[in-house]
């Protein structure tokens, strides 16, 4: 009898270990599943909206071009006398307002567009001019609204409302992606003073050059793309005189929005077309 006790014993450790070892393993199948679903999740957002978005926004920059070619043009603006004073993260549905004087072939000189005539103002979301920075091999459509959803997200840059449109006198504020969904802004913190940028509609080209940066602001800090740009949180930090401004606002740092960088630029020169 009792040679048989150490055989009973043995046989119930083995079916208390059973259960314990099921659960192991189907806690580590789980973890496993879990892990690979956050991996599938990360290379969607990082990878496969990047490559959708920036094929999106350059199948629109040849619309735009071909469109152009053809005499078909994209409508301008037709520009309100008052401007609105939105934050940089304000609801684009909110307000739509632009500066009264176009720009003139000369920095500071007021003018006509290109067509020497007002237009009609391009539809909610619509791209209807191209933004060039060729030190960072950059072409993104740019389109009215600064809309995540129908703007930012297709890989486009997104047109401040409330701010001036292309060449006219004031700020022409542009938001854009810094992560994810082409981020067509992710490496404008290499820009330095002197770059260029370029600015093609269907009536003109407009050359700006870099002349200022803003490492971090607060995402609310709507000074930055007012008529005539100053932050309101580094008060040292933009400008004092009315002129011809560009200003390009992206989040940061990296892969947060919790802050924004932003890089100024005055117009060189007008082209028209």
């Amino acid at each position: 009898m009792r040679g048989n006790r150490p055989h009973v014993v043995t046989q119930g450790r083995r079916r208390s270990r059973a259960p314990l070892g099921r659960v192991l393993w189907s806690g580590a199948e789980v973890a496993v599943t879990l892990g690979i679903v956050l991996l599938l999740l990360v290379v969607h957002q990082l990878w496969w909206t990047n490559r959708q978005a920036k094929a999106d926004a350059g199948r629109k920059v040849q619309a735009l071009e071909r469109e152009w070619g053809q005499g078909g043009g994209s409508p301008g603006v037709e520009d309100p006398a008052a401007t609105d004073d939105p934050a940089v993260g304000d609801d684009p549905d909110e307000t739509d307002g632009t500066d009264d004087t176009s720009a003139g072939s000369s920095p500071g000189a007021p003018g006509r567009t290109g067509a020497g005539r007002r237009q009609a103002a391009p539809r909610w979301d619509q791209a209807y001019a191209v933004l060039d920075i060729p030190r960072l091999g950059l072409r993104a459509p740019v389109a009215q609204g600064v809309s995540k959803p129908n703007v930012l997200n297709h890989g486009y840059v997104g047109h401040y409302p409330g701010t001036a449109q292309p060449g006219r006198a004031g700020n022409f504020a542009l938001a854009g992606h810094r992560n994810t969904h082409g981020e067509p802004f992710r490496y404008i913190n290499r820009l330095r003073r002197g770059d260029t940028l370029t600015v093609r509609t269907s009536s003109a080209t407009y050359t700006y050059v870099v002349d200022k940066t803003l490492a971090q602001t607060s995402a609310g800090d709507g000074g930055v793309i007012r008529s005539v740009p100053r932050s309101r949180v580094v008060p040292s930090a933009g400008y004092d005189e009315p002129g011809y401004y560009i200003t390009l606002t992206t989040c940061t740092p990296e892969f947060t929005s919790r802050y924004r960088l932003v890089v100024w630029g005055k117009l060189s020169r007008m082209t028209p077309r």
